[in-house]
């Protein structure tokens, strides 16, 4: 194996591992989203929330889009690196439907 994929690999895996990451990631899948949009789909705190999609954000899987309006709105989608996630995602979603 490769020496470089090895540290890429552990990297992916250590920022996908993280509790609810994944199920973040699944939910911007269908497209941008409030940040209440995504709290009420899962049963996560605001606050733990709000730190995953900062972690995420900041991995440049998700961006943060704020609309300068009254009240300001706040969305929330995938980037292109994010979205790539999409057919990970969607086999993961079929390997649970079969085997958990």
């Amino acid at each position: 194996m490769n020496s470089n994929k090895c540290p890429k690999f552990e990297k992916a895996m250590s920022i996908l591992g993280q509790r609810w990451t994944g199920l973040i990631i699944h939910q911007l899948l269908d497209g941008p989203q409030r940040f209440c949009t995504v709290e009420a789909a899962m049963p996560i705190s605001a606050r733990v929330l709000s730190e995953r999609l900062k972690d995420l954000e900041k991995e440049g899987i998700v961006k943060r889009e704020v609309y300068p309006e009254t009240p300001v709105r706040i969305e929330y989608s995938l980037t292109e690196k994010g979205m790539a996630l999409g057919p990970i995602m969607k086999e993961i979603e079929k390997w649970s439907e079969k085997w958990i």
